[in-house]
């Protein structure tokens, strides 16, 4: 398993095991595209860039959605990786722990501060830093946003984070899973305990950091997985700490829309994306 996932570069989070038995995954219809983690052991760090654009300077931190306890590696990372590569971000796809029994309600935040570190720390981001999450993942990510829980000891590695850019959250259950905060009277809560510890811990669109980066938010309106109320708690969040923030709720699209939910308007998302990351002068 020298290089699972076609990346150009690998790199460990928290040791320098090799990669192999690290995590499993699965290539539904033998396709990378569809390719889906199942089980993560030890959490690694994948990075994807295009030989035909030239890089920018600048990295993205790539979380695809699973609802954490599987990881959409195919659609919402490597896919999400090759769109922004060949714009000229060096992309990182990350692999990282679930919530459960096996780790803890933390693992997934603290595997992501420290793939940010360890890009930071590689020289990949000269010139801006951002993170892009789909779903669970778009949770992860606005939870980079936020203050880290004080209940939590973070490992000294992925204590402080480096500057953020911007963020790009896709259909993501910010606080509508949260205790308290749930929009469906007497939801029950989450399977395993760990992972509704960690909804109940991060909730980003109340504990947003006071230098918060520009956002670009995209949700579908109609989702019966996520309510676009998720979105909409966010954006109001960001606009209260003076964050530009970029919406776009399409009336109509599944949820988990991703790239690839053709002949919908929702399939435009990309290029407003990537028209947004111009206006902001974060593509050359």
């Amino acid at each position: 398993m020298a290089n699972p996932i076609n990346a150009s570069e690998a790199f460990p989070l928290w040791d320098n095991e090799p990669i192999d038995n690290a995590f499993t995954f699965t290539k539904p219809n033998n396709s990378l595209d569809h390719a889906v983690v199942t089980e993560v052991s030890r959490p690694w760090l994948l990075s994807f860039a295009s030989a035909a654009t030239p890089s920018n300077g600048r990295a993205v931190l790539i979380l695809g959605g699973g609802g954490y306890t599987q990881l959409m590696v195919g659609r919402e990372g490597v896919a999400v990786a090759k769109w922004l590569s060949t714009i000229g971000f060096r992309a990182f796809v990350l692999i990282h722990r679930f919530p459960n029994a096996q780790s803890s309600p933390k693992a997934p935040i603290d595997d992501a501060r420290r793939a940010l570190n360890i890009i930071q720390e590689k020289g990949f981001a000269t010139n801006g830093l951002g993170v892009c999450g789909l779903s669970s993942g778009g949770h992860l990510a606005a939870s980079l946003l936020a203050s880290y829980p004080s209940a939590w000891t973070s490992p000294a590695s992925s204590a402080n984070l480096p500057k953020l850019d911007f963020a790009i959250i896709g259909y993501a259950p910010i606080s509508t899973n949260a205790k308290g905060r749930t929009i469906i009277p007497d939801k029950a809560p989450l399977e395993p305990p760990e992972k509704q510890a960690l909804y109940d811990a991060l909730q980003p669109d109340v504990q947003l950091l006071d230098d918060v980066p520009p956002t670009f938010i995209v949700y579908a309106g109609n989702d019966e997985v996520v309510p676009v109320v998720n979105a909409y708690r966010l954006a109001e969040g960001l606009w209260k700490k003076g964050t530009q923030v970029e919406l776009h709720v399409f009336a109509d699209a599944p949820h988990g829309f991703g790239l690839d939910t053709a002949e919908l308007p929702v399939s435009t998302w990309p290029g407003l994306c990537e028209a947004w990351l111009r206006q902001k002068g974060l593509l050359d």
